[in-house]
């Protein structure tokens, strides 16, 4: 049986309907996933251990069987070491069938198979009795169900849940606690991630609307890896305090909350950004701590352990306010069952915390944090006064910037009707002839006569080997995690990277990530846009030597012969292979399975080819490693 899943044709700007395997959708979910990056998390495995074995001890030591409620089970690693800890029973609970399916495989491998029993069920249709998964309620819980935001997998609705009806009155939870902390600065960097800036052109003055410039937008988190973002590029505005704890061993309520944490600034600025992050203490007297701090919070940053599927968080209020250094002041979170929020109060202020959600702005809903961010006046700067401009995009301001260089006549081709009204909000201000710009909103081929040349004459897409410090770690295989033979997971993730997302680069932030150059960039297939797109594919082959765990891949534009716009790389490559990565754009990367090098006395290299399908808009890659 097959299935169909939407694709834009990039061409037309059409949704086309392309038939995939029935399995498509979950072969996609499991490539993409970072279970292994989870289980190469030492730090977090370390301290599950030490927090279950605390927890089985303590239950034994009151002469009760321990019983274990294991939900989010993934692939039964936390339920394999609490009866190796001693537990007599585990209740295993996953929901995705696949995972469940391997977790079974995964603890029949270990020999647990009599002491695990798998539940493939969401933890919310768990039934408890006789006849029912669970013979009887359990006395230890252990989870993992927590995201950077900490809440946002809806960990709240599930102990909610599990606590009411599967877990003993008095039982034991591991995590026994969570704790979130949060931190007001000024930062022009992060702000300029959440606002339109005003941007000259040419002596002219472009200033988002009102609306605009007061419109907070959603209230969704940016996470990142704070780690990367250098304390020179925020002032902190107040000390590290701690917003609220979750005692997961007690009865847990998912309903709305609003915590406030009152302190003395520190110093005189903008309060615009809170920073945040979360501890989980493992055992009741918080000895054993698996935090999420930043390494910069480190006497020694490089003891901080690295992971991605926990980060940090970065919050925009939803205006930014002048503190005076010594002055009174209140930071205030909300949360519901899945997602948090920040706001300043005055101090001694009832506790008031609504969704500050501005409705009547959608800046935000169609612009991403990286779009906010990104100059594009750059590539305009090929523009004459006889240019008549064709912009195809969703939601670019260029065609706004192009009438304001003196273009005569400006056509914008936007493909949804959100993006075509933010361009009119923006460009009202400016456009001062009724027909010099024109925006419209349709999928269909506009075919105009231009008398100047594309903006971009050409693209290359441009390839360099990396050794990567820590992103390799989120798709190389685990094999034996904890003394636990997990290669049924391998295996599965292996399967799903075969069916599809092996020919694929996944989009990451690479300035997120240190890594080193191997090699310098080299170009691996070049795009002539002054020409019509060709009609039969067209490939390009190529080798390189080195060591590495994947390959870098990125856009570069050619606007002229001294303007070129870089998606990747935005300098030089030094000596040692440092290099900086562009902060506005994400960049592919296509990991091997393992680090390969080249032998003492023997020579290795990794061959490439790229494929460019024009009637799927697609580039199909293939890397081959080869001894010499």
């Amino acid at each position: 049986m097959k299935t169909f899943y939407g694709r834009a044709n990039p061409t037309t700007g059409a949704l086309d309907w392309v038939e995939e395997s029935e399995e498509y959708d979950y072969h996609q979910e499991i490539a993409r996933s970072c279970y292994a990056d989870m289980l190469h998390d030492h730090d977090r495995n370390k301290k599950y251990y030490e927090g279950i074995r605390a927890a089985v001890t303590r239950v034994k030591a009151r002469g009760e069987k321990v019983i274990v409620l294991d939900i989010g089970t993934g692939t039964g690693l936390l339920s394999m070491m609490a009866v190796t800890a001693g537990a007599d029973f585990c209740y295993a609970v996953e929901v995705f069938k696949p995972m469940a399916e391997a977790a079974q495989c995964i603890v029949e491998k270990n020999g647990f198979s009599d002491k695990i029993k798998i539940i493939n069920k969401h933890s919310t249709d768990v039934t408890v009795g006789p006849d029912g998964d669970m013979q009887v309620k359990a006395n230890v819980l252990i989870t993992e169900l927590f995201d950077t935001e900490l809440i946002g997998e809806g960990a709240l609705p599930s102990y909610e849940h599990a606590h009411q009806n599967l877990m003993q009155d008095r039982c034991e939870a591991v995590p026994h606690r969570a704790t979130v902390y949060a931190q007001l600065v000024e930062s022009e960097l992060l702000w300029s991630w959440a606002q339109l800036q005003p941007v000259e052109v040419e002596g002219a003055r472009l200033v988002p609307p009102p609306a605009v410039g007061r419109c907070a937008g959603a209230h969704a988190v940016c996470d990142i890896q704070l780690s990367q973002v250098s304390p020179a590029s925020f002032t902190p505005l107040g000390p590290v305090c701690t917003m609220f704890t979750v005692d997961f061993s007690k009865p847990v309520s998912s309903a709305f909350q609003a915590h406030s944490s009152q302190f003395v600034a520190q110093s005189s600025g903008r309060a615009q950004v809170v920073l945040s992050w979360w501890d989980l203490d493992m055992d009741p007297s918080g000895s054993i701590v698996c935090t999420m701090a930043p390494s910069w919070t480190y006497q020694e940053p490089k003891m901080a352990p690295w992971r991605d599927h926990w980060m940090q968080s970065v919050y925009f209020l939803p205006v930014e306010s002048q503190v005076t250094e010594g002055e009174e002041l209140s930071l205030m979170v909300c949360h519901d069952d899945y997602s948090l929020w920040y706001s300043l109060q005055p101090p001694h202020q009832e506790d008031i915390c609504a969704f500050w959600r501005h409705r009547d702005c959608l800046c935000k809903f169609v612009y991403s944090r990286i779009r906010l961010r990104f100059n594009e006046l750059c590539e305009l700067q090929v523009l004459r006064e006889d240019s008549v401009c064709l912009s195809v995009s969703d939601g670019s301001l260029l065609p706004v910037f192009a009438h304001m260089l003196g273009a005569k006549k400006v056509f914008g081709l936007e493909n949804s009707q959100m993006s075509k009204q933010v361009i009119d909000e923006v460009s009202i201000q400016i456009i001062l002839s009724g027909d010099a710009l024109k925006c419209f909103s349709h999928c269909m081929i506009f075919i105009l006569v231009l008398n100047t040349k594309p903006c971009s004459t050409c693209g290359e897409i441009s390839l360099m080997w990396r050794g990567i410090t820590d992103l390799w770690r989120i798709r190389a295989p685990c094999g034996t995690c904890e003394g636990f033979d997990v290669t049924p997971m391998d295996e599965m993730v292996q399967r799903s990277l075969d069916f599809h997302e092996s020919r694929e680069a996944e989009p990451h932030p690479l300035w997120e990530y240190p890594c080193r150059a191997l090699t310098q960039s080299t170009a691996a297939m070049t795009f002539d846009f002054t020409q019509c797109l060709p009609q039969q594919p067209i490939s390009t082959q190529g080798s390189l030597e080195g060591r590495c765990h994947g390959v870098a891949l990125w856009m570069e534009y050619h606007l002229t012969d001294d303007i070129t716009v870089s998606a990747g790389l935005t300098g030089p490559i030094n000596e040692q292979g440092d290099c900086e990565w562009s902060r506005h754009r994400k960049q592919g990367v296509y990991f091997f399975g393992s680090p390969w090098e080249i032998s003492g006395d023997g020579r290795a290299a990794v061959s490439y080819s790229f494929t460019f399908e024009p009637s799927l808009g697609d580039i199909r890659m293939d890397f081959t490693v080869t001894s010499q």
